[in-house]
């Protein structure tokens, strides 16, 4: 049996060639920039959509002079938080005219970081954002070279340098659910970190700020990875603890395997421990009993990037730093430690 043909993309002399016209009449058809006779126009239209004929980008828009790639670097992107901040930016470029391409910087390792740079570079990039949420992605922003158009998006309410961020106030997040579950009475709030991801924990700040203004006990922080096994690790544990009534997790993922954990241990959350997470993914809502969260709403730090970035490529004066601080959303999964 015969091996299929491997595909080649048809080229401008393919589409000239099936229409019968010269290339340069083709050129002006597909770029509208001079006039051409009504019934070549309609050869060249019928020949592109024969040929499924796509132009080069590329090549446009080093003849047009204007960039519509817009290049996002991240860590990862099938993480819950990176995947809906990729796509408020792509929301966001498609409503602008613009595209966007994504490189995976695999590590923060410095060959990594100047691979994926490398990668991003040599295509007509308009600007960069950067997902600084781990480490690859921190050190990914202070390798880009000087002059190019770039935002980071991440977590904080400040960032030092020149470089414009959109960020989610993830101290105040903190601070805001550990504050929260005080308030219901709880004498402390034992809390479950994820990995630090070179960087300090804005969630583990808030907690410890809050718990230091109410003169609370501090517990040691239980360390953590994102995923539901590490917190149903630390669920079989917490389950043996007397002193835990309340629990803030790190994010949503963690808060699930915890409550596994103490479910099948015969502990009621909220009765006996009430749980918060952190994110809303869009099934905590169903979970039973539904978490109490804080909404992060990455989709919205996508789009709050995207349009730094489209004031700095364009030189038009803006805010250097755009921050919002999440909502708690109170659930099923948190009461008064007598309940």
């Amino acid at each position: 049996m015969a091996s299929p043909k491997p595909y080649r993309a048809p080229v401008l002399a393919d589409v000239a060639r099936a229409a019968k016209v010269s290339v340069p009449t083709v050129s002006r058809v597909l770029n509208g920039t001079k006039y051409v006779a009504p019934e070549l126009a309609q050869r060249v239209n019928e020949a592109v959509r024969a040929l499924e004929y796509r132009p080069n980008g590329a090549a446009r828009s080093m003849r047009s002079g204007r960039r519509t790639l817009v290049s996002v670097l991240a860590g990862a992107t099938a993480n819950y938080g990176y995947a809906r901040t990729l796509q408020g930016i792509e929301t966001a470029a498609r409503s602008a005219g613009m595209s966007v391409s994504i490189t995976v910087v695999e590590s923060g390792d410095d060959e990594q970081v100047r691979a994926a740079i490398d990668l991003t570079l040599a295509q007509p990039t308009a600007g960069v954002v950067v997902l600084e949420f781990d480490r690859a992605g921190i050190n990914a922003a202070k390798a880009l070279p000087e002059g190019l158009p770039v935002v980071v998006a991440g977590g904080g309410s400040r960032r030092t340098g020149h470089v414009p961020a959109a960020l989610i106030d993830e101290r105040a997040a903190g601070r805001r659910a550990t504050e929260y579950l005080l308030h219901l009475g709880h004498r402390t709030v034992h809390h479950i970190a994820g990995p630090t991801e070179g960087k300090h924990s804005g969630r583990t700040g808030g907690w410890r700020a809050a718990l230091a203004a109410a003169g609370a006990p501090v517990p040691q922080v239980m360390r953590s990875d994102w995923d539901a096994s590490a917190g149903y690790w630390w669920g079989e544990r917490i389950a043996g603890m007397s002193d835990v009534t309340a629990v803030f997790c790190a994010n949503d993922e963690i808060a699930l395997g915890l409550m596994c954990a103490l479910s099948d241990r015969g502990i009621d959350v909220p009765a006996d421990i009430s749980v918060i997470g952190f994110d809303d993914q869009p099934l905590v809502a169903l979970w039973r009993p539904s978490l109490t969260t804080v909404d992060q709403d990455f989709e919205d730090l996508g789009v709050r990037a995207f349009n730094l970035l489209s004031r700095v490529i364009q030189g038009e004066p803006g805010p250097a730093t755009s921050v919002k601080v999440p909502q708690l959303v109170v659930r099923e999964s948190t009461a008064p430690p007598d309940a």
